[in-house]
């Protein structure tokens, strides 16, 4: 038997535009490891030990449909919708409280990959 998986260390994404998906995951208080917005490829450090990295393709086109979705559990759902709010993004819905357990939101980044702020619920 394989080992089994214990966590996700990074997801890549790709972008046409890397300043701005540096903008908008700055927003989320992340830290700059590496590249940054006139780069060809950025490292930002999510949480403790998650990472996202950003790709630049000047070929790319935001998906016209969603393509799937990831998602950040955070500590204050709320106050993460507020910021991205204030910074000028928008979301389709604001914070929900699931069936499921959990207080989130989604919103899109400037490439279009669609994200999930989320918090498990007390």
């Amino acid at each position: 038997m394989a080992g089994r998986v214990e966590s996700i260390n990074a997801i890549t994404l790709v972008t046409a535009d890397m300043a701005a998906s540096v903008a908008f995951y700055e927003v989320l208080e992340s830290e700059l490891v590496f590249g940054g917005a006139q780069s060809s490829f950025t490292t930002l450090k999510l949480g403790n030990e998650q990472f996202l990295n950003l790709q630049l393709d000047a070929t790319w086109v935001r998906p016209t449909r969603v393509w799937g979705r990831f998602i950040l559990w955070v500590d204050d759902v709320d106050a993460v919708y507020d910021a991205f709010v204030r910074t000028g993004y928008t979301s389709s819905m604001g914070p929900s409280d699931a069936s499921w357990g959990e207080r989130y939101f989604h919103i899109v980044d400037p490439a279009g990959h669609e994200l999930s702020i989320a918090k498990r619920l007390s």
